[in-house]
Protein backbone atom coordinates (compact mmCIF):
# COMPACT_ATOMS: atom_id res chain seq x y z
CA UNK A 1 0.00 0.00 0.00
CA UNK A 2 2.96 2.47 1.00
CA UNK A 3 4.31 1.90 -2.51
CA UNK A 4 0.75 2.86 -4.27
CA UNK A 5 0.63 6.06 -2.39
CA UNK A 6 2.52 8.40 -4.28
CA UNK A 7 0.64 6.99 -7.25
CA UNK A 8 -2.90 8.27 -5.69
CA UNK A 9 -0.79 11.32 -4.81
CA UNK A 10 0.19 12.28 -8.69
CA UNK A 11 -3.25 11.55 -9.57
CA UNK A 12 -5.11 13.57 -7.07
CA UNK A 13 -2.90 16.60 -8.03
CA UNK A 14 -3.57 15.97 -11.57
CA UNK A 15 -7.30 15.86 -11.05
CA UNK A 16 -6.99 18.76 -8.80
CA UNK A 17 -5.01 21.04 -11.23
CA UNK A 18 -6.85 20.48 -14.11
CA UNK A 19 -10.00 23.04 -14.69
CA UNK A 20 -13.20 20.33 -15.21
CA UNK A 21 -15.98 23.13 -13.53
CA UNK A 22 -19.06 22.94 -15.55
CA UNK A 23 -18.64 26.71 -16.39
CA UNK A 24 -15.50 26.22 -18.37
CA UNK A 25 -14.80 24.56 -22.05
CA UNK A 26 -12.03 21.51 -22.29
CA UNK A 27 -9.81 24.71 -23.83
CA UNK A 28 -9.34 26.22 -20.65
CA UNK A 29 -5.89 27.31 -19.53
CA UNK A 30 -4.59 26.26 -23.27
CA UNK A 31 -3.63 28.91 -25.51
CA UNK A 32 -3.42 27.12 -28.57
CA UNK A 33 -6.36 24.44 -28.67
CA UNK A 34 -6.40 21.36 -30.45
CA UNK A 35 -9.40 20.30 -31.60
CA UNK A 36 -10.78 16.61 -32.70
CA UNK A 37 -11.13 15.71 -36.25
CA UNK A 38 -12.64 12.60 -37.23
CA UNK A 39 -10.57 10.96 -40.07
CA UNK A 40 -11.42 7.85 -42.00
CA UNK A 41 -8.42 5.72 -42.87
CA UNK A 42 -8.06 2.90 -45.35
CA UNK A 43 -6.44 -0.31 -44.16
CA UNK A 44 -4.28 -2.09 -46.58
CA UNK A 45 -6.96 -4.53 -46.45
CA UNK A 46 -9.26 -2.23 -48.12
CA UNK A 47 -11.11 -1.70 -45.42
CA UNK A 48 -11.70 1.50 -43.78
CA UNK A 49 -11.70 2.75 -40.07
CA UNK A 50 -12.97 6.16 -38.31
CA UNK A 51 -10.55 7.80 -36.23
CA UNK A 52 -10.13 10.91 -34.45
CA UNK A 53 -7.16 12.89 -34.57
CA UNK A 54 -6.25 16.01 -32.70
CA UNK A 55 -4.87 19.07 -34.86
CA UNK A 56 -4.84 23.26 -33.91
CA UNK A 57 -7.75 25.18 -33.93
CA UNK A 58 -8.68 27.28 -36.82
CA UNK A 59 -7.04 30.64 -36.47
CA UNK A 60 -8.39 34.11 -37.15
CA UNK A 61 -6.83 36.69 -39.15
CA UNK A 62 -5.13 37.68 -36.19
CA UNK A 63 -3.45 34.04 -35.26
CA UNK A 64 -5.47 33.07 -32.36
CA UNK A 65 -7.96 29.72 -32.04
CA UNK A 66 -11.29 30.78 -33.62
CA UNK A 67 -14.80 30.08 -31.80
CA UNK A 68 -16.40 30.45 -28.60
CA UNK A 69 -15.47 27.03 -27.60
CA UNK A 70 -11.71 28.06 -27.21
CA UNK A 71 -13.02 30.78 -24.61
CA UNK A 72 -12.42 30.05 -21.28
CA UNK A 73 -15.95 29.71 -20.48
CA UNK A 74 -19.18 27.62 -22.13
CA UNK A 75 -22.03 30.64 -23.44
CA UNK A 76 -24.44 31.09 -21.54
CA UNK A 77 -22.49 29.77 -18.36
CA UNK A 78 -23.25 33.07 -16.03
CA UNK A 79 -26.65 33.56 -16.61
CA UNK A 80 -28.03 35.14 -14.18
CA UNK A 81 -24.85 36.78 -13.28
CA UNK A 82 -24.13 40.40 -13.10
CA UNK A 83 -20.86 42.93 -13.93
CA UNK A 84 -21.63 45.98 -11.66
CA UNK A 85 -19.33 48.80 -13.28
CA UNK A 86 -18.27 51.69 -12.01
CA UNK A 87 -17.51 53.80 -14.89
CA UNK A 88 -15.80 57.22 -14.56
CA UNK A 89 -14.40 57.33 -17.73
CA UNK A 90 -17.03 58.38 -20.64
CA UNK A 91 -15.65 60.04 -23.19
CA UNK A 92 -16.49 57.95 -26.96
CA UNK A 93 -16.41 55.25 -24.63
CA UNK A 94 -20.89 53.54 -24.04
CA UNK A 95 -19.66 50.63 -22.66
CA UNK A 96 -21.30 48.75 -25.31
CA UNK A 97 -19.22 46.50 -27.20
CA UNK A 98 -17.85 45.16 -23.78
CA UNK A 99 -21.52 44.25 -22.66
CA UNK A 100 -22.09 42.80 -25.80
CA UNK A 101 -18.80 40.37 -24.99
CA UNK A 102 -19.90 39.49 -22.06
CA UNK A 103 -23.82 38.58 -22.76
CA UNK A 104 -22.67 35.96 -24.81
CA UNK A 105 -21.67 34.06 -21.59
CA UNK A 106 -24.55 35.16 -19.59
CA UNK A 107 -23.37 37.91 -17.66
CA UNK A 108 -25.69 41.12 -17.52
CA UNK A 109 -23.90 44.79 -17.10
CA UNK A 110 -25.02 47.30 -14.01
CA UNK A 111 -23.51 50.44 -14.28
CA UNK A 112 -23.17 53.67 -12.42
CA UNK A 113 -22.25 56.61 -14.68
CA UNK A 114 -19.49 59.58 -14.57
CA UNK A 115 -20.83 60.22 -10.66
CA UNK A 116 -20.37 57.41 -8.11
CA UNK A 117 -23.38 56.44 -5.99
CA UNK A 118 -23.45 56.74 -2.24
CA UNK A 119 -21.63 54.42 -0.14
CA UNK A 120 -24.87 52.92 0.67
CA UNK A 121 -26.38 52.63 -3.09
CA UNK A 122 -23.00 50.91 -4.13
CA UNK A 123 -23.43 48.38 -1.07
CA UNK A 124 -26.91 47.77 -2.24
CA UNK A 125 -25.98 47.27 -5.43
CA UNK A 126 -22.80 45.07 -5.50
CA UNK A 127 -24.94 42.95 -2.98
CA UNK A 128 -26.61 42.27 -6.39
CA UNK A 129 -23.15 41.64 -8.62
CA UNK A 130 -20.60 38.90 -8.64
CA UNK A 131 -17.83 41.04 -9.13
CA UNK A 132 -17.15 44.88 -9.66
CA UNK A 133 -15.28 47.15 -12.57
CA UNK A 134 -13.99 50.49 -11.91
CA UNK A 135 -12.95 52.45 -15.48
CA UNK A 136 -10.86 55.38 -13.67
CA UNK A 137 -10.92 58.89 -14.76
CA UNK A 138 -8.64 61.90 -14.57
CA UNK A 139 -10.28 62.97 -10.96
CA UNK A 140 -11.14 61.33 -7.97
CA UNK A 141 -14.69 60.66 -7.46
CA UNK A 142 -14.44 57.51 -4.59
CA UNK A 143 -14.14 58.15 -1.06
CA UNK A 144 -12.48 56.50 1.71
CA UNK A 145 -16.64 55.25 2.56
CA UNK A 146 -16.66 54.03 -1.12
CA UNK A 147 -13.30 52.10 -0.84
CA UNK A 148 -14.12 50.54 2.67
CA UNK A 149 -17.53 49.12 0.52
CA UNK A 150 -15.53 47.70 -2.45
CA UNK A 151 -12.87 46.04 0.34
CA UNK A 152 -15.56 44.39 1.93
CA UNK A 153 -16.72 43.06 -1.36
CA UNK A 154 -13.59 41.96 -2.38
CA UNK A 155 -12.40 40.60 0.69
CA UNK A 156 -15.61 38.20 0.86
CA UNK A 157 -13.91 36.71 -2.44
CA UNK A 158 -15.86 38.55 -5.59
CA UNK A 159 -14.00 39.67 -7.96
CA UNK A 160 -12.58 43.30 -8.59
CA UNK A 161 -11.36 44.59 -11.70
CA UNK A 162 -9.02 48.16 -11.56
CA UNK A 163 -8.68 49.73 -14.79
CA UNK A 164 -6.86 52.73 -15.48
CA UNK A 165 -5.07 54.58 -18.47
CA UNK A 166 -2.05 57.08 -19.97
CA UNK A 167 -1.45 59.86 -16.94
CA UNK A 168 -3.66 60.74 -15.71
CA UNK A 169 -6.61 58.80 -16.14
CA UNK A 170 -6.15 56.66 -13.15
CA UNK A 171 -7.06 58.70 -10.21
CA UNK A 172 -9.54 56.23 -8.94
CA UNK A 173 -7.64 53.11 -10.18
CA UNK A 174 -4.41 54.11 -7.67
CA UNK A 175 -6.87 54.61 -4.69
CA UNK A 176 -8.52 51.34 -5.06
CA UNK A 177 -5.56 49.30 -6.14
CA UNK A 178 -3.78 50.71 -3.15
CA UNK A 179 -6.40 49.72 -0.59
CA UNK A 180 -6.67 46.45 -2.06
CA UNK A 181 -3.41 45.44 -3.62
CA UNK A 182 -1.24 47.76 -2.00
CA UNK A 183 0.58 48.94 -5.46
CA UNK A 184 -0.10 51.95 -8.35
CA UNK A 185 0.36 52.81 -11.59
CA UNK A 186 1.97 55.76 -13.59
CA UNK A 187 3.34 57.53 -16.44
CA UNK A 188 2.44 57.63 -20.31
CA UNK A 189 3.94 55.15 -22.85
CA UNK A 190 2.58 54.53 -26.30
CA UNK A 191 1.37 50.75 -26.95
CA UNK A 192 -0.86 50.56 -29.97
CA UNK A 193 0.92 47.12 -30.62
CA UNK A 194 -0.07 43.51 -30.81
CA UNK A 195 1.74 41.37 -28.71
CA UNK A 196 2.43 37.72 -28.66
CA UNK A 197 3.03 34.76 -25.81
CA UNK A 198 5.63 36.10 -23.39
CA UNK A 199 9.16 34.58 -24.10
CA UNK A 200 10.59 35.47 -20.66
CA UNK A 201 9.61 36.70 -17.10
CA UNK A 202 10.27 40.68 -18.45
CA UNK A 203 7.80 40.56 -21.27
CA UNK A 204 6.69 41.47 -23.41
CA UNK A 205 3.95 40.04 -24.20
CA UNK A 206 0.93 37.45 -22.28
CA UNK A 207 1.19 35.16 -19.53
CA UNK A 208 1.19 31.33 -20.86
CA UNK A 209 -1.03 28.96 -19.79
CA UNK A 210 -3.46 30.76 -18.00
CA UNK A 211 -7.18 30.56 -17.22
CA UNK A 212 -7.28 34.30 -18.15
CA UNK A 213 -5.31 33.63 -21.28
CA UNK A 214 -7.18 30.70 -22.85
CA UNK A 215 -6.98 30.71 -26.21
CA UNK A 216 -5.01 33.59 -26.61
CA UNK A 217 -1.94 33.75 -28.63
CA UNK A 218 -1.96 37.11 -29.61
CA UNK A 219 -3.56 40.58 -27.30
CA UNK A 220 -3.95 43.80 -28.53
CA UNK A 221 -2.53 45.89 -25.40
CA UNK A 222 -4.36 49.10 -25.73
CA UNK A 223 -3.32 52.50 -27.60
CA UNK A 224 -1.86 54.99 -24.90
CA UNK A 225 -0.89 52.80 -21.61
CA UNK A 226 0.15 53.71 -17.98
CA UNK A 227 2.61 51.24 -16.35
CA UNK A 228 1.74 49.10 -13.01
CA UNK A 229 4.54 49.33 -9.87
CA UNK A 230 5.97 46.22 -8.95
CA UNK A 231 4.17 44.49 -6.25
CA UNK A 232 4.93 41.03 -4.52
CA UNK A 233 1.07 40.63 -4.49
CA UNK A 234 0.72 40.38 -8.25
CA UNK A 235 1.18 37.88 -10.88
CA UNK A 236 2.38 39.62 -14.30
CA UNK A 237 -0.58 39.26 -16.97
CA UNK A 238 0.44 40.94 -19.65
CA UNK A 239 3.67 43.23 -20.15
CA UNK A 240 3.35 45.73 -23.22
CA UNK A 241 5.49 45.64 -26.39
CA UNK A 242 7.94 48.41 -24.38
CA UNK A 243 8.50 45.78 -22.02
CA UNK A 244 6.31 48.04 -19.16
CA UNK A 245 3.97 45.72 -17.16
CA UNK A 246 0.16 46.80 -18.43
CA UNK A 247 -1.63 44.20 -16.50
CA UNK A 248 -1.19 41.60 -13.88
CA UNK A 249 -3.60 39.89 -11.02
CA UNK A 250 -3.93 39.14 -7.52
CA UNK A 251 -4.86 35.36 -7.10
CA UNK A 252 -4.75 34.60 -3.09
CA UNK A 253 -6.95 33.32 0.06
CA UNK A 254 -9.90 32.68 -2.39
CA UNK A 255 -10.00 36.47 -3.47
CA UNK A 256 -9.30 37.81 -7.12
CA UNK A 257 -8.59 41.39 -8.57
CA UNK A 258 -7.02 42.59 -11.85
CA UNK A 259 -5.01 45.78 -12.15
CA UNK A 260 -5.13 47.40 -15.42
CA UNK A 261 -3.32 50.26 -17.45
CA UNK A 262 -5.04 49.92 -20.83
CA UNK A 263 -8.60 50.45 -20.56
CA UNK A 264 -8.71 51.91 -24.16
CA UNK A 265 -8.67 48.25 -24.75
CA UNK A 266 -12.38 47.90 -23.93
CA UNK A 267 -13.39 50.62 -26.80
CA UNK A 268 -10.48 51.15 -29.19
CA UNK A 269 -10.13 48.91 -31.90
CA UNK A 270 -11.98 46.57 -30.67
CA UNK A 271 -11.57 43.79 -33.59
CA UNK A 272 -8.18 43.96 -33.21
CA UNK A 273 -6.27 40.91 -31.67
CA UNK A 274 -7.85 39.07 -29.04
CA UNK A 275 -9.58 41.90 -27.38
CA UNK A 276 -13.22 40.14 -27.33
CA UNK A 277 -12.35 36.69 -25.96
CA UNK A 278 -10.19 38.72 -23.07
CA UNK A 279 -12.69 40.40 -21.62
CA UNK A 280 -14.89 37.21 -21.69
CA UNK A 281 -12.40 35.29 -19.96
CA UNK A 282 -11.45 37.94 -17.59
CA UNK A 283 -15.44 38.42 -16.04
CA UNK A 284 -15.38 34.16 -15.96
CA UNK A 285 -12.30 33.84 -13.71
CA UNK A 286 -13.26 36.79 -11.67
CA UNK A 287 -16.67 35.20 -11.06
CA UNK A 288 -14.60 33.02 -9.09
CA UNK A 289 -16.40 29.49 -9.10
CA UNK A 290 -13.45 28.00 -7.59
CA UNK A 291 -14.41 29.43 -4.57
CA UNK A 292 -18.16 29.56 -4.97
CA UNK A 293 -18.87 26.38 -6.77
CA UNK A 294 -20.18 25.12 -9.46
CA UNK A 295 -23.63 26.35 -8.96
CA UNK A 296 -22.24 30.24 -8.58
CA UNK A 297 -25.12 31.22 -6.50
CA UNK A 298 -23.40 34.30 -4.80
CA UNK A 299 -24.42 35.23 -0.87
CA UNK A 300 -24.26 38.86 -0.23
CA UNK A 301 -22.29 40.53 2.31
CA UNK A 302 -25.29 39.70 4.73
CA UNK A 303 -25.66 35.93 3.46
CA UNK A 304 -28.92 36.21 1.67
CA UNK A 305 -28.92 35.20 -1.98
CA UNK A 306 -28.04 37.33 -4.44
CA UNK A 307 -30.90 39.20 -6.47
CA UNK A 308 -29.95 40.76 -10.12
CA UNK A 309 -30.66 44.09 -10.35
CA UNK A 310 -32.29 46.23 -13.38
CA UNK A 311 -29.45 48.19 -15.70
CA UNK A 312 -29.82 51.30 -14.87
CA UNK A 313 -27.83 52.05 -18.61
Amino acid sequence: MRALRPLFCCIAFVLTATPALAQYNKAAGENAPMESVRKVVTRKDGTQEAREELRPAARDGFGNAKGSQNDLAVDGAFEGQTVAVLQFYTQDFDFSLPKAALKEKGFSVYRWVNQAPSPKELRKGLQKACQLWIISDSSQRLTPEHVKVIKEFFDAGHGVYIWGDNEPYYADANVVGQALLGTTMQGNVIGDQTVGLRKDEAGPGLLRRHLLTTGLEYLYEGITIATLQPSPQLTPLLHGSAGNLVAAFYDNGGKRAIFDGGFTRLYNKWDTAGTARYVKNAAAWLTNVERFGDAVVRADLRGTPAQKPSPKQ
